[in-house]
């Protein structure tokens, strides 16, 4: 069952049309990946799911409900973790129970309760500087998740991760999503990094930006760490590759 609808968003900032009668879905459990080149509209398709920008054309649908320019109906987490440095970690990740009107000692102990699955005990009264940068992305993570836990808009949130750290919060963020039955929507221009997390992979390609092909990564979840190395793993990459160069008018980044 589709928990967010995207209908035929078409959006232009008074110039050409960064995207075009983009339509896709999210089902409940999943993880969606949204893949293209830098530029390519990714970020414009995610504002406009998160209720920043009003599309020219189209509609996005959350749980039966049209929620077309209604900011704060979704979470959503940029690149950077943006944790306020003056801040504990305990107030930085209670922030949206804050402002959605909880009392401090209230929120920080309906945080405090997701702070051992996120892998955060011990952080509470620790400051942002005092952690490492995976650490960091949890903290950000579980943030994102308490301003509204059902569907999660993550826009390239470990690009700045070094590989070992990357590749550890991928597994841990799998077992978290099941743990909490959280929906995503993970954009990101790294063909490896959506192949390893995506239950299905929507390409954006062209100018403007348009959904040109959809793939679904049949490997079960939990992956074996053995799957990047595997023949099927090469398989898809081989297939993503083949179709952006197809379609896309310039090479990708870090994907290729």
């Amino acid at each position: 069952m589709a928990v967010l609808k995207v209908e035929g968003i078409t959006k232009s900032f008074g110039g050409p049309k960064i995207i075009e009668q983009v339509s896709m879905e999210l089902r409940e459990g999943e993880l969606v990946s949204l893949l293209g080149a830098s530029g390519g509209g990714k970020t414009t398709l995610f504002n406009v799911v998160a209720g920043l920008t009003r599309p020219d054309e189209g509609k996005v649908i959350l749980d039966g409900a049209d929620i077309t320019g209604k900011p704060g109906q979704v979470s959503y987490m940029l690149q950077k973790d943006l944790l306020l440095p003056y801040r504990t970690v305990e107030d930085n990740v209670a922030l949206p129970l804050f402002i959605q009107g909880y009392k401090k000692k209230e929120a920080r102990r309906k945080a405090s309760e997701y702070f051992p699955p996120f892998g955060l005990e011990g952080t509470q009264k620790k400051y942002p500087a005092q952690l490492s940068g995976g650490m960091r992305q949890r903290a950000a993570l579980l943030r994102t998740y308490l301003f509204s836990g059902r569907v999660a808009l993550l826009d390239e949130p470990f690009s700045a991760l070094d590989m070992l750290t990357k590749n550890g919060i991928h597994e841990w963020y799998l077992q978290v999503m099941e743990q909490i039955r959280l929906s995503t929507l993970f954009v990101t221009h790294d063909i490896d990094e959506a192949i390893l997390l995506s239950d299905r992979i929507y390409l954006l390609t062209g100018k403007p930006g348009r959904i040109t092909k959809e793939i679904t990564i049949r490997e079960p979840k939990p992956r074996k760490k053995s799957f990047p190395l595997s023949e099927p793993f090469l398989a898809y990459k081989q297939q993503i590759l083949n179709h952006l160069e197809q379609t896309s008018p310039h090479p990708m980044e870090n994907g290729l």
